[in-house]
């Protein structure tokens, strides 16, 4: 009767069937990648790889880095990290991507220590962690997406901006000019899928606490919240990229490499 119960309560049952579809879904998505002329197969290879390793060495450590409120903070800098340099590579080359870390804290860490400090997030491992795994996500997203646009609409438009220049705009203004457009795009995921909530899809959150016990009415509105917390991250996130690009410090538009998939 319990291993009924706790088979119940898992959106899929973990068995050696789950592990051969996983198997068979990245074979897929590797050859639809590589040979469907989007030029991504060994990096879709990769991730899966690296998300199989990440995930298990996660999974054997969470239990015991819950267990401490420092060690939830230092796997939440891990991760913060993680996110900075993952950015970062999108933004610009070489050690300039540090810089990632600005528009990504920028959002999550005022925003965090408001819940901390307002008792929405209980100051342990098992609450500080997913929200800020979830914030910190959402920071990464609209990092990435900002500098690799950005970066490419300035090389696209070098000219525009040159030619800015010579109208007498600032550099910052010049860059802005040109590049605040296509930033502002890096909002439209995290818009569209507040905007079609629990009509096209259902969020982490939401299903994970209605198998987890909860309400619907509760998973609703924690749902609502971290979809509304992310709009505030990401929307800072960018701004703070659009600065960075205006000053000069990433995203010039020259170079090559860090603009790929990897």
């Amino acid at each position: 009767m319990g291993v009924t119960r706790a088979a119940g309560n898992q959106l899929l049952p973990v068995t050696p069937a789950l592990g051969v579809g996983c198997a068979l879904l990245l074979a897929a998505a590797v050859a639809v990648a590589g040979w469907g002329g989007l030029g991504h197969g060994r990096a879709v290879l990769r991730a899966g790889l690296r998300a199989v390793l990440q995930l298990t060495v996660v999974a054997l450590l969470i239990a015991w880095v819950v267990g401490s409120l420092w060690t939830s903070a230092a796997f939440v800098l891990v991760m913060f990290t993680v996110a900075a340099r993952t950015a970062g590579r999108r933004m610009t080359d070489g050690p300039d991507w540090v810089w990632a870390a600005l528009p990504i804290g920028a959002g999550v860490l005022p925003l965090l220590g408001l819940l901390l400090a307002a008792g929405l997030v209980p100051a342990d491992g098992r609450s500080l962690i997913p929200v800020a795994g979830i914030l910190i996500g959402g920071g990464l997203t609209a990092t990435s997406l900002a500098g690799r646009r950005v970066r490419d609409e300035l090389r696209t438009r070098h000219g525009e901006v040159e030619a800015a220049l010579a109208l007498g705009f600032e550099e910052r203004d010049a860059r802005l000019e040109i590049s605040r457009a296509a930033a502002a795009t890096s909002l439209v995921p995290a818009l569209d899928q507040t905007r079609t909530v629990g009509l096209v899809t259902l969020p982490g959150a939401f299903v994970g606490m209605l198998l987890g016990g909860a309400t619907p009415v509760e998973a609703g509105a924690v749902q609502l919240f971290v979809l509304i917390a992310l709009l505030v991250v990401e929307s800072v996130a960018i701004v703070v990229v659009l600065e960075l690009v205006g000053r000069g410090l990433v995203a010039s538009g020259s170079g090559g490499g860090a603009g790929g998939v990897r």
